[in-house]
């Protein structure tokens, strides 16, 4: 059995989930994992699914409502213990100033090129899993 990589994605707006999912595939590069989605269009649905499962990358709506993206990353950044790389999804390039303040790995702006997504999608993948080993048991 194949390893695969959990990536959770946060909407209100079951459209943009769906964009996402298309975008990225289910292999976004032949040299990273398979991923299964899981997701959130709310914020304790989101706080719920990182405190239960293991989750490798978050991609976060910016344009979310009432909790927006931004805030949500910067949040879960502050308060998640080994919080997982954020991909952040902004309304424009000239937000992407944001996406440092919110402390995003990665920004892919509206309307979703797939491309775009599935690159900045699969280097943080790539980098995830190479943190991950590097951690040696004690």
């Amino acid at each position: 059995m194949q390893p695969t990589a959990t990536v959770l994605v946060y909407s209100d707006d079951a459209n943009t989930r769906e964009q996402v999912r298309l975008a990225a595939g289910r292999r976004p590069a032949s040299d990273v994992p398979a991923v299964e989605y899981v997701e959130c269009a709310t914020l304790p649905a989101l706080l719920s699914t990182l405190e239960k499962q293991h989750v490798d990358v978050c991609i976060l709506d910016g344009e979310t409502a009432p909790a927006g993206g931004m805030g949500v990353c910067r949040q879960i950044k502050d308060e998640i213990f080994d919080c997982p790389p954020v991909l952040l999804l902004i309304g424009r390039p000239q937000d992407a100033w944001l996406a440092s303040w919110s402390r995003a790995e990665r920004a892919v702006s509206h309307p979703i090129d797939p491309i775009a997504l599935a690159g900045a999608l699969a280097d943080l993948l790539r980098e995830n899993n190479g943190a991950q080993a590097e951690v040696q048991p004690l």
